[in-house]
């Protein structure tokens, strides 16, 4: 056949898986200031873009088994038509929440609405195309076109964070997207017409059996479940290091790119060719990293050592779904069974982030799925190389080895812990950490690898300021420079509470918190907010939804505490949250912004923002040489001039240089590489 109609084929491949990846995060970020920023909204659109997938893979199975090819080619190539219906896919706001109801549902629906029929078509195409490429193209390697669209996938996987979001505010990257989507259509409605001209079914019988043969035997429900369980424990390894790596290691934006792009890569390399992949070369190395792997998880482990964790989990993840992929190269049926192979893949894809993303964190009490998943790894493996005696006892072996890692691990981190809980927002921890001197004592709070506040033990040190919140850090001055009596402080992030320890009579203090644990642990591990002297009051919720529905609250000092991890809630530092600020600040008041992170530099975009309001900034830059207080930068932003031009102010102040190249973060542009140290 001639080369132009395999471009026809491969470009309709690549277009869809492309437009399939990059439609995620553009419309994840359009709808997530919506529904308050939270991890929620991102887990919530992965659920919906797993079944929908999974549904785009079911349909294809289903009209290539059971429809003629005209018939298949007039309903595809028909819903194709009605998806342009959609277009341009920009959030309709009429699905902005209007009360408390629970946000899952709207999300959904805002989701089916908006992209619901073009995201099922893309999902289609993979499957759908090799299908009809292996009826038309005879000879053709087909399951190439799988390794195209993964490449696809991790092109754009590459292009929204470094060329899409830096360059393009959401508006515009919708109606790009959507351009593009028109020509998927037109590409995809000509591979439809070739393939119902040129389909080898229309031949005559003999000849079709010459050029067409059928290939290996029929698969079996041992097939079936061997497909599932490889591409399950895939999607296992690659969600449960990701956390890992980003909640327990460091807490550096964008880290979770490489574990996902690495999982991308084995399945390029494995269904490119079978030179890629062979058993032989992988199992040693791979059952060595599994062990160090499983051996680091332990409290204090390796494991936790970024200079040595992070490379050695995503080598680890590379030979385990080399491992996983390759074997499922090796399993591939002939294309006759094709659409069936691809819809037990993304069913175990689905089935292992189902897993991982929504059973783990309710059912778990800390990040264990990884050390599960090892442990099911080398059992897998028992099954898989059973009539190899020797490398089934040693991956028997390896599977023990895991399993009593596993066992360290779960009862280091509770003998070591007072309290280890975890829901949808991931892992806390409060211990109590024992120095030298025993009045240096301290109870600490842990999300991940963020401390969130501890607390002297000591009963005669129960009062004194520790970690971000010390009396001359930018939040202590900005608390110390407002009206003395009746206070009115806002706090967006509780932590352990500390700063109600500066609460007086007839104060009030007012703490937003998205995380129920989080209280729960505040109230009962720490008495910062039981010994305040001030009213303390906690809203639940996402702070800025929050705020919005509240009347002004005329706070003397509002401080946004949201920054120190790697999950930045962006839509808590946009021109639209400024404003929202200001509706609740006094005249006088103060916004102070706790910009301390050791990979962004978020001074100068709020220093940006603060200036594009019209309001006066000033960085606060903190070294105080207490072994209980860390080195902390806040920035102060305020209605009036005078207020920042007190004396404590201007003599701690450091000068933050503004980046005229980089405009103001808003609702609908934003981007983290801005603010990258």
């Amino acid at each position: 056949m001639r080369p132009t109609i395999k471009f026809l084929f491969a470009g309709t491949v690549f277009s869809s898986a492309f437009l399939l990846f990059l439609v995620q995060p553009l419309i994840s970020k359009s709808i997530l200031p919506w529904f308050g920023g939270s991890a929620a909204v991102w887990a919530t659109c992965m659920v919906f873009f797993q079944v929908v997938l999974l549904a785009g893979y079911a349909y294809a199975d289903w009209i290539t088994r059971h429809l003629e090819p005209r018939h298949q080619v007039n309903l595809h190539v028909a819903l194709l038509v009605v998806s342009l219906v959609f277009l341009p896919i920009i959030p309709d706001p009429s699905w902005k929440p209007v009360g408390d109801e629970d946000p899952t549902l709207r999300i959904l629906g805002l989701l089916a609405s908006t992209i619901g029929l073009p995201y099922l078509l893309l999902s289609t195409t993979g499957p759908l195309i090799q299908a009809w490429v292996s009826r038309t193209l005879i000879g053709t390697h087909v399951y190439r076109f799988f390794s195209l669209s993964n490449l696809a996938s991790l092109v754009a996987l590459i292009c929204y964070p470094f060329a899409v979001e830096p360059n393009a505010p959401l508006l515009l990257q919708a109606r790009g997207w959507s351009a593009v989507f028109v020509l998927f259509v037109l590409l995809c409605s000509a591979s439809a017409f070739y393939f119902l001209k040129h389909d080898s079914a229309l031949l005559p019988n003999l000849q079709r059996q010459k050029i067409a043969p059928e290939g290996s035997r029929d698969p079996d429900i041992g097939d079936y479940l061997w497909w599932l369980g490889l591409a399950a424990m895939g999607s296992w390894l690659l969600l449960a290091i990701t956390n890992h790596i980003t909640q327990n290691i460091a807490a550096i934006p964008l880290l979770w790119l490489l574990p996902l792009t690495i999982y991308l890569l084995t399945f390029v390399l494995c269904f490119e060719s079978d030179r890629w992949y062979v058993r032989s070369r992988f199992l040693l190395p791979t059952a060595a990293l599994i062990v160090a792997s499983a051996y680091g998880l332990q409290a204090g482990g390796l494991g936790y050592n970024i200079a040595l964790a992070i490379p050695l989990y995503v080598l680890g993840l590379f030979c385990c779904c080399m491992f996983f992929h390759g074997e499922l190269a090796r399993m591939r049926p002939s294309p006759r069974y094709l659409t069936r192979f691809y819809l037990m893949l993304s069913l175990g894809g689905a089935l292992g982030g189902i897993s991982v993303g929504l059973v783990a964190p309710r059912v778990l009490p800390a990040y264990y799925e990884l050390g599960i998943g090892y442990v099911l790894t080398a059992v897998l493996a028992v099954f898989l190389l059973r009539q190899r005696t020797l490398l089934a006892v040693s991956a028997g072996v390896l599977a023990v080895a895991c399993g009593y890692f596993l066992f360290a691990q779960i009862t280091g981190d509770f003998r070591d812990s007072r309290q280890v809980q975890r829901n949808f927002y991931g892992t806390l921890l409060s211990l109590d950490a024992h120095r030298n001197n025993p009045a240096d004592d301290v109870r600490q709070l842990y999300h991940g690898s963020v401390k969130h506040g501890e607390q002297f033990l000591a009963a005669a040190r129960r009062f004194e300021p520790t970690t971000y919140y010390g009396p001359s850090a930018g939040i202590g001055l900005a608390l110390a420079n407002t009206r003395a009596l009746d206070k009115k402080v806002g706090l967006i992030g509780l932590g352990a509470g500390t700063l109600a320890l500066y609460g007086k009579p007839g104060d009030r203090y007012r703490f937003y918190e998205i995380n129920p644990q989080v209280i729960a642990l505040a109230q009962s591990e720490f008495s910062f907010m039981r010994d305040s002297h001030a009213q303390i009051e906690i809203v639940l919720g996402d702070a800025r939804l929050s705020l919005e529905k509240e009347p002004p609250q005329d706070f003397d000092v509002l401080a946004i505490d949201a920054f120190t991890g790697d999950s930045i809630p962006v839509h808590l530092i946009t021109r639209q949250a400024i404003d929202v600020y200001r509706r609740h600040l006094a005249s006088r008041g103060i916004m102070a912004f706790h910009v301390t992170n050791r990979f962004l530099r978020l001074a100068p975009m709020v220093q940006r923002l603060a200036a594009d309001a019209g309001l006066y900034s000033v960085l606060i830059h903190d070294a105080p040489g207490n072994s209980a207080l860390r080195n902390t930068d806040w920035v102060l932003v305020a209605q009036d001039k005078t207020v920042l031009a007190q004396t404590a102010f201007s003599s701690a102040a450091s000068p933050t240089i503004l980046a005229p190249e980089h405009t103001a973060w808003t609702d609908d542009f934003n981007n983290l590489f801005d603010v990258l140290k």
